[in-house]
């Protein structure tokens, strides 16, 4: 009795763990495989263990599966991986600023490097016009870590609730600015010539949500009146901001 409860007790353990976090990598490399719709998915299967005087429900197994993907590409045959699949040229370009933020931002992720699926880094370059700004936004899986390589930088990000603290700084070349994982943050070219920065990023698909696109410009538009009731304001406001997304 006594093996059959730590078979058991180990046996929650292993699936509580297995589905606390990603695994480790088991392999080298997890080259994307953007054609494929295989996926590793842990899923739970039915697992009963009886006894003459106790039944124990447990659930805990990896399973093969065709379905959304839930965590990243399923890995290309290492028979197909090419040196393409770990890079990229043309981050030396300046990117295009002619826009009603005057910056642009340049990605290097999985999306563009096929190799960098599951290792958890990415890349981008922001370039800004003057007075150009990256406005408000957070990554919702990534810390980013940013240098300024040209110009000015008038950067911050805003604690979580209750404090709602702004911490700000302006940046000067050579200088590093840490933005937490999932707080809301930005960047402002407050000088007179334009700027250009390097931002790293903890993960391979860290994923970007602009505030004002999404809360004025989601689609279908949340009700007017919910957004003037958040917001403190009347309703033909709200519906002047969403007119311009």
């Amino acid at each position: 009795m006594a093996n059959h409860l730590l078979f058991l007790v180990l046996l929650a353990v292993a699936c509580s763990c297995a589905i606390a976090s990603d695994p480790s990598l088991l392999q080298d490399v997890c080259v994307a495989d953007k054609t494929s719709p295989g996926i590793h998915k842990l899923v739970w299967t039915h697992f009963v263990s009886t006894h003459w005087y106790y039944e124990v429900n447990l659930t805990c197994m990896y399973e093969y599966i065709h379905a959304v993907q839930v965590n990243g590409f399923a890995c290309k045959d290492a028979m197909d991986v090419a040196v393409e699949d770990f890079y990229f040229s043309g981050l030396d370009k300046v990117g295009n600023t002619s826009n009603k933020q005057s910056s642009a931002v340049t990605p290097v992720n999985v999306a563009q490097i096929p190799g960098l699926n599951t290792m958890g880094i990415s890349m981008v370059r922001i370039d800004y016009a003057p007075n150009g700004m990256n406005p408000p936004h957070t990554h919702p899986r990534a810390t980013e870590i940013l240098t300024v390589l040209e110009g000015s930088l008038f950067v911050g990000f805003v604690t979580s609730n209750p404090n709602n603290t702004l911490i700000t700084k302006v940046l000067n070349k050579g200088d590093v600015f840490v933005f937490p994982k999932g707080l809301v943050h930005f960047q402002f070219n407050n000088g007179t010539g334009n700027a250009v920065a390097l931002a790293g990023l903890s993960s391979q698909n860290p994923g970007v949500i602009t505030i004002a696109n999404t809360v004025f410009g989601s689609k279908p538009s949340i009700a007017d009146n919910i957004i003037a009731k958040a917001f403190q304001v009347d309703k033909e406001t709200v519906d002047l901001m969403q007119a311009q997304f």
